[in-house]
C-alpha cells in the first residue's frame, strides 16, 4: 500500500465490462476495489479508507446520485469521480453540487480513467511541485533584484511578490521551503530597513516622496468627492499585505479592485500613522495644529485617536470640500458593528463615510495575552486565516455588499501592518518613557543602533517633541523591547506575539485598494 499511488473503489453495476479498465489502472500503480451496486459500495466505503471513489450513475437500485449522498454522509471529504452514459445538465448541477471532482461521459476509455484519476488524487502533489520550481527560479531572482539600487514602487513590487509566495505556500505545507521563503523576507527586511534610513529623513522635507499616511485623502478621497461621486474611507487597523492579499477573492465578486499602495509613518503606531491620514499633517504639524492630541500623545493616553471625525472634516475643509456631508464610525466590536449593518441605509445618504474598524488590531494584541489566541494566530499563515475567516463571516463584508450595490467607491487602507517579534534587545529608559515594546520616546533612551533607528533629532523626521532632550528609538526588524530588571516578564508576553511601532515591510507597506462596485 505504501508504494501505490492510491486505492480507489470503482462502483459500477457493469464492473465485469471494464476488467481492461481496471487492469490499466492497476499496471499504472493504483489499488483497485470493485462493487456491483451502491449498497454494497457503501459498506465497502465504510469498511476501508479509500483515496478515490468511481461512481456510475445508472445503476438499478440506488442510483449514483443517491449513492453519493450516502459516501458524503460517512466521509465528506472522500473524492468522488461520476461516470455517467447521459450529458444531461441537471444530472451534472446535482452532481457537482453533491460534491463531485470531476464529470465523465460514457463511452470512456483506459486513459481517460487514468487522467482524471491522476488529475484528482495528485493535483495538490503536482501543484506543489510547479510551485516548488516556480519559487526556485524566483528567489534567485528577487536575490539579484536586491543588489540594485531600488526605489519605492520597486520595493512594493517585491513585497508584493514575497506576499503572493507565502500565501501560496499556505496551502501547500510540505514544500519544505517555508522556510527559505521566511529567510528571504528576513534578508529582503534588513536591505528594506537601510533604504528607509538613507531615505526617509530626506522624504519628510520633499514633495517628492512615496505616497505616505498623510496622502490618503487628498490623493484618493478628494479626487472622488470633486466629481460629485460618494466614497467611503475604510482603515482596518493593523491590516497587514498579506492580509488583504488572501481576503482578496471575498471582495473580487462585489468590486472591481485596484491595488495600490502607501508607507506608514514611523512609528508605525496608530498616534502618528492614523490620525496622520485623518488629519493630513505630519505629527508635528498635527500636535501644533490640535494641542489636545499632543497632549494625550504626551501622557501616552490609552486613546489616542479621539479626534479622527474633526480631523477629517478639517482635512477637507481645508481642500474646499467643506460642504461634503461626512459620517465617521469607529468600531470595536461584533455588536457594535452589526448594529452599524442595521442602520447602514441611514448612511448611505452621506458623501462620505469613514469607517475605522479593530478587529485585526485587537487580534493582534490580545495574541499575546490570551493562550487560547496564541493557538489560533502562532505565525504569519494563521493570522492570515483568523482574518481571512473574520471577514467572511463578519457585519463588514455585508456592508461593503451594500456600499457596491450603491454606487460608493471604498478606499481601504490601513494605518500600519503588523511584524512577528522574536528577538528580546535590552533598552535603558527613563521611568517617564513610553510604554510601546516596538518604539519608545522620551529622555535618555539608549539601544544598539544595529537594533533601532534612534532618533536624537525628532524635528528632521517630522516627530513631535516632548519636554527636553526628547529622543525616539524605532525598533527594526523582529525585535522587542525589553527592560533588565523586567526581561522575564516580557519574553513569556511578547516572543512570538504580532507588534508594531518599527520599520519592517510588514508595517510600512501597507495596501490601498481602490473598490469600484461592479453594479
Amino acid at each position: 500500500m505504501q508504494n501505490t499511488r492510491g486505492h480507489i473503489l470503482w462502483i459500477d453495476d457493469e464492473i465485469h465490462h471494464l476488467k481492461p479498465h481496471i487492469l490499466f489502472l492497476e499496471d499504472k500503480g493504483y489499488i483497485l476495489s470493485q462493487a456491483a451496486n451502491g449498497q454494497d459500495g457503501i459498506a465497502l466505503s465504510e469498511q476501508n479508507n479509500y483515496d478515490l471513489i468511481l461512481l456510475d450513475q445508472s445503476m438499478p437500485g440506488m442510483d449514483g446520485l443517491e449513492t453519493l449522498a450516502e459516501l458524503k454522509k460517512n466521509r465528506s471529504s472522500l473524492p468522488v469521480i461520476m461516470i455517467t452514459k447521459t450529458e444531461d445538465e441537471w444530472l451534472m448541477d446535482e452532481a457537482i453540487t453533491g460534491q463531485v471532482e470531476q464529470f465523465l461521459i460514457k463511452p470512456v476509455n483506459p486513459s481517460q480513467i487514468f487522467m482524471a484519476c491522476k488529475q484528482t488524487l495528485e493535483k495538490i502533489k503536482l501543484h506543489e511541485q510547479k510551485a516548488t520550481s516556480d519559487y526556485l527560479k524566483e528567489f534567485q531572482e528577487i536575490e539579484a533584484q536586491l543588489s540594485n539600487e531600488l526605489n519605492a514602487d520597486d520595493w512594493w513590487r517585491l513585497y508584493d511578490r514575497l506576499t503572493d509566495w507565502q500565501i501560496k505556500f499556505d496551502n501547500y505545507n510540505d514544500t519544505g521551503l517555508g522556510s527559505i521563503l521566511n529567510e528571504q523576507v528576513q534578508t529582503c527586511n534588513r536591505e528594506f530597513i537601510n533604504f528607509i534610513e538613507s531615505n526617509y529623513e530626506s522624504w519628510m522635507q520633499s514633495n517628492n516622496r512615496p505616497t505616505l499616511s498623510v496622502d490618503i485623502v487628498p490623493k484618493y478621497i478628494k479626487p472622488i468627492l470633486d466629481k460629485g461621486e460618494k466614497v467611503c474611507l475604510l482603515v482596518v487597523d493593523c491590516m497587514r499585505h498579506d492580509h488583504f492579499k488572501s481576503m482578496m477573492e471575498l471582495l473580487e465578486p462585489f468590486f472591481n479592485i485596484k491595488l495600490d499602495y502607501k508607507l506608514s509613518l514611523l512609528p508605525t503606531a496608530t498616534p502618528y500613522s492614523r490620525n496622520a491620514i485623518f488629519c493630513g499633517l505630519f505629527p508635528d504639524e498635527m500636535v501644533k495644529k490640535y494641542p489636545k492630541q499632543g497632549d494625550d500623545m504626551k501622557n501616552d493616553s490609552p486613546s489616542l485617536n479621539q479626534h479622527e471625525k474633526q480631523f477629517l472634516i478639517d482635512q477637507l475643509k481645508k481642500m474646499g470640500l467643506g460642504d461634503k456631508r461626512v459620517h465617521y464610525h469607529k468600531i470595536w466590536a461584533v455588536e457594535e458593528g452589526k448594529k452599524f449593518q442595521n442602520r447602514i441605509k441611514d448612511y448611505l445618504q452621506q458623501d462620505i463615510l469613514a469607517l475605522v474598524v479593530n478587529f485585526v488590531d485587537i487580534l493582534a494584541h490580545k495574541s499575546s495575552q490570551m493562550d487560547v489566541l496564541k493557538e489560533m494566530v502562532p505565525d504569519e499563515s494563521g493570522y492570515r486565516t483568523a482574518v481571512r475567516s473574520w471577514l467572511n463571516h463578519s457585519w463588514l463584508l455585508q456592508v461593503l455588499k451594500n456600499l457596491s450595490e450603491n454606487n460608493f467607491t471604498v478606499i481601504l487602507t490601513s494605518d500600519h501592518g503588523s511584524i512577528r517579534v522574536q528577538r528580546d534587545v535590552m533598552v535603558a529608559a527613563d521611568r517617564e518613557a513610553s510604554s510601546g515594546v516596538r518604539y519608545k520616546y522620551g529622555r535618555n533612551l539608549n539601544t544598539k543602533e544595529k537594533n533601532a533607528i534612534v532618533i536624537k533629532e525628532p524635528e528632521k523626521f517630522r516627530l513631535p517633541v516632548f519636554g527636553p532632550q526628547p529622543s525616539y528609538i524605532v525598533a527594526k526588524d523582529d525585535v522587542y523591547f525589553i527592560y533588565p530588571n523586567q526581561a522575564h516578564k516580557y519574553q513569556s508576553k511578547f516572543k512570538n506575539s504580532f507588534q508594531h511601532g518599527g520599520v519592517s515591510m510588514e508595517e510600512m507597506m501597507v495596501p490601498v485598494a481602490i473598490m469600484k462596485g461592479r453594479g
